[in-house]
């Protein structure tokens, strides 16, 4: 049910959701589209119905299943690691019900060995739920942020409930320049990866890593991108960073 990720923040990922719907540009290269379609195409009935096919490769159609077997995953994990929920679909999806959000708020309650890391484009919900959650020390609370046009989340995110707040400005599209740190505990940026990936200016990740060091917001640089994210690495000034809330696992010079 959750597995081990290659993702560079986090060490697990958790799925009680699948499928999704496109609401902004930052979901044009979703990598989890093009994953479900090919879990879909392998026979896992997890991820049936939803995406469709168009302009040649799967999109997300909006069907959104629950998978209640994966809500029994985090208890079996006996070692205790940061686990990124729902990297397959966005939990507070106005087409999750708000008693399903609640039943995988209250397994993450139940496992505070494990950390939970829960990221949505969807703010304006978490606005409208947060009182209705409980938030646990262990929850761990973001937003993501592509352009400027979204900067709106951030405020959302301030307002909820979550004892640690951050951002995930990827793929990171247009500069930043009104971002406003007060309230955040950690920020990730990164570029487009895959098929299609759209380029990121080096200036965009500058001006947010200097504001994350003048604001003692930890920071973490994912990647570059591109359509080989490997060939481009992840060193941003002769360094990898690697911050996380609460001290940096490591920020390792080149």
């Amino acid at each position: 049910m959750a597995t081990n990720s290659g993702i560079e923040w986090t060490e697990a990922t958790w799925n009680p959701v699948a499928g999704c719907t496109i609401i902004s540009p930052g979901c044009t290269n979703c990598y989890a589209m093009r994953m479900a379609g090919r879990l879909e195409a392998m026979g896992q009935p997890k991820y049936t119905g939803t995406t469709r096919i168009s302009g040649g490769r799967p999109k997300w159609n909006g069907r959104i299943n629950l998978d209640y077997k994966a809500l029994r995953a985090p208890h079996q994990w006996r070692k205790g690691r940061h686990i990124f929920v729902n990297s397959m679909s966005d939990l507070f999806h106005e087409d999750v019900p708000l008693d399903f959000i609640r039943e995988v708020f209250a397994v993450m309650g139940e496992t505070p060995r494990h950390t939970y890391q829960v990221l949505t484009k969807r703010a304006d919900r978490l606005r409208e739920i947060s009182s209705s959650l409980i938030w646990h020390q262990n929850i761990w609370m973001g937003v993501s942020v592509e352009n400027s046009d979204y900067l709106f989340r951030v405020d959302d995110l301030r307002v909820s409930g979550a004892k640690i707040k951050f951002l995930s400005l990827e793929p990171l599209l247009g500069p930043l320049d009104d971002l406003q740190l007060h309230g955040i505990d950690w920020v990730i940026a990164g570029g487009e990866s895959g098929p299609g990936a759209r380029p990121m200016d080096a200036e965009w990740v500058r001006t947010i890593r200097d504001l994350c060091e003048i604001s003692n917001v930890a920071f973490h640089f994912k990647q570059w991108g591109g359509v080989n994210k490997k060939s481009t690495g992840r060193v941003l000034d002769n360094r990898t960073w690697d911050e996380m809330p609460g001290g940096a696992l490591s920020s390792s010079f080149i």
